[in-house]
């Protein structure tokens, strides 16, 4: 196929710049405690000698991500100075002056410059033979929009406040660069991508195993098993040698300076407890409010003490470690062992059936929905390392458009939760409004000649997402239970949502591995 002509990607630039000034428009809105983490994070890079920025702990937001992300903040803050020098003094905790504000508001804005590059990169992996003449109706076209404007994005990046556009578009660059045959480039990408935030250690099994299976080993056997003979040494090192570089140069000053343990620990401080605050829509928040009905019945029945029953998490919210009463508790140990599990048959399928650059994105996004159902701590944000990359599946087939639909608009209500101010619903019920309605009709229209996306089962369960959320957000608030049961609006959100968030997973997994043949969706470049 011949390369696309800059003229058809000319509606790029003018979406690109929309998108931007929607995001400028957002700079006064609600930020949460994170803008706070990312001040505090600007104030220790700049003040503190670099053997102090692990240890600093004047504020309860310590820093917490790999060294390249606390060099980026240190870039930033040569610059920030020049907005408000009381931002980078350690001891200005939650302050947020105007200038302040403007300021990270813009860089979280500028970096996305990262994202937006890797978006047109992956638009160009498309297969295009459901070219159409109007652009509305490209496939291209069509996964720009879904990725530019997805509205989790939009919010968690822009109200709620995090960086992640950049981290994002590291990831699609890198996912860009192995659809294009330029394996190296793409380790190289990734291995830079976890020393930025190692939450992306969730997708590591499939560049691990993709790369050793399908660019180690240069050729397969007619059967496409294995040929052991051609495995290439050479290869092998030199993707060793790009990892190892990489790291070496985040981790190499920490270890010099013997604070190897302490930077461990602050990446993975494991008595955090099993859930976030806010309940990720998850296979444990499944498993806990199974524990805490049981509770209640266990407590009916007097077969159990209810002074015995923790009170964390459960109605508060909060996220320290708490015991389930009913139901054995879960250890980080045992997070892991379940997420091995839940990952294995994927990772098996990627080595014994390799199907080239689609059967490894299908790996990494069965990867991170299986580290993000089972996974230790999980953030509920963490479900955009599965939407995100989904996006390019949901233009190409069918089947995956009508999951992506479950997936993104379960996943995208579940960060409901992370905007509760008042001045901030309409701006969330909008956004969200325009995202999915935009969502379902364009997929609609590109796979209107192959049937329905959904069926009937899976319409009613999405079209009850609309009273749960007019209920959580207004009228259990008017309810004298909002005083006693704070955390119900959360948990039947959580609970609801993780059904849908469940039910992608599975129905992706069985079409994965019921998949066949040579790769003939997206375009190996």
């Amino acid at each position: 196929m011949a390369a696309p002509s800059a003229r058809s990607w000319s509606w790029l630039a003018p979406l690109a710049i929309g998108v931007t000034l929607l995001k400028c428009l957002l700079i006064p809105a609600y930020h949460s405690t994170d803008f706070e983490v990312h001040r505090n994070w600007l104030a220790i890079t700049h003040s503190l000698p670099v053997s102090q920025w692990y240890y600093e702990a004047t504020s309860e937001w310590t820093l917490d991500y790999p060294p390249f992300f606390a060099w980026f903040e240190y870039l930033f803050s040569l610059v920030a100075q020049y907005f408000d020098k009381e931002m980078l003094i350690v001891q200005n905790l939650n302050y947020a002056s105007n200038a302040t504000i403007l300021f990270q508001r813009l860089s979280v804005i500028l970096t996305d410059i990262v994202f937006i590059y890797g978006v047109t990169e992956c638009c160009k992996c498309v297969n295009r033979t459901k070219e159409s003449k109007e652009i509305m109706e490209r496939p291209a076209f069509i996964l720009a929009v879904l990725l530019l404007l997805n509205f989790g994005l939009l919010i968690v990046d822009h109200i709620h406040f995090q960086y992640n556009g950049f981290l994002f578009g590291l990831m699609l660059l890198s996912v860009a660069r192995m659809f294009q045959g330029r394996h190296l480039e793409s380790a190289l990408l990734f291995a830079v991508l976890l020393n930025f935030k190692h939450i992306f250690l969730y997708v590591a099994p499939a560049y691990g195993i993709y790369l050793l299976r399908s660019y180690c080993f240069t050729e397969n056997k007619l059967d496409g098993s294995i040929q052991w003979r051609s495995f290439s040494c050479s290869r092998l090192f030199a993707l060793g040698f790009i990892v190892c570089s990489v790291f070496a140069v985040s981790f190499g000053p920490f270890v010099a300076m013997g604070q190897l343990p302490q930077v461990l620990a602050r990446l993975f401080p494991f008595k955090r407890g099993l859930c976030h605050a806010y309940w990720a829509p998850n296979f444990w928040a499944l498993y806990n409010v199974v524990d805490k009905v049981l509770s209640v019945i266990d407590v009916k029945l007097q077969l159990l003490d209810p002074a015995k029953i923790s009170k964390a998490s459960m109605t508060g919210g909060l996220v320290q470690e708490f015991q389930h009463a009913v139901l054995p508790s879960v250890s980080p140990f045992t997070t892991l062992v379940c997420t091995l599990f839940s990952i294995m048959p994927a990772i098996l399928h990627l080595w014994l059936r390799p199907r080239g650059p689609r059967g490894f994105l299908q790996c990494l996004i069965l990867c991170a929905l299986g580290s993000f159902m089972f996974g230790w701590h999980v953030h509920e944000k963490a479900i955009l390392i599965a939407i995100l990359p989904l996006s390019l599946f949901a233009v190409e087939d069918r089947k995956d458009a009508g999951i992506y639909l479950i997936l993104v608009t379960t996943g995208h209500l579940s960060l409901f939760p992370l905007l509760f101010t008042g001045p901030e619903m309409p701006i969330k019920f909008c956004l969200m409004l325009l995202f999915t309605v935009y969502s379902f009709s364009a997929l609609r229209a590109l796979f209107r000649k192959e049937g329905p996306l959904l069926n009937w089962p899976e319409s009613i369960y999405l079209s009850g997402l609309v009273p749960l959320q007019v209920m959580c957000e207004i009228i259990y608030p008017l309810t004298s239970w909002q005083q006693r049961f704070p955390f119900v609006p959360l948990l039947l959100i959580s609970v609801y949502c993780s059904l849908g968030v469940t039910y992608s997973w599975i129905k992706l997994y069985i079409s994965v591995l019921r998949e066949l043949g040579p790769d003939r969706k997206m375009k190996a470049q």
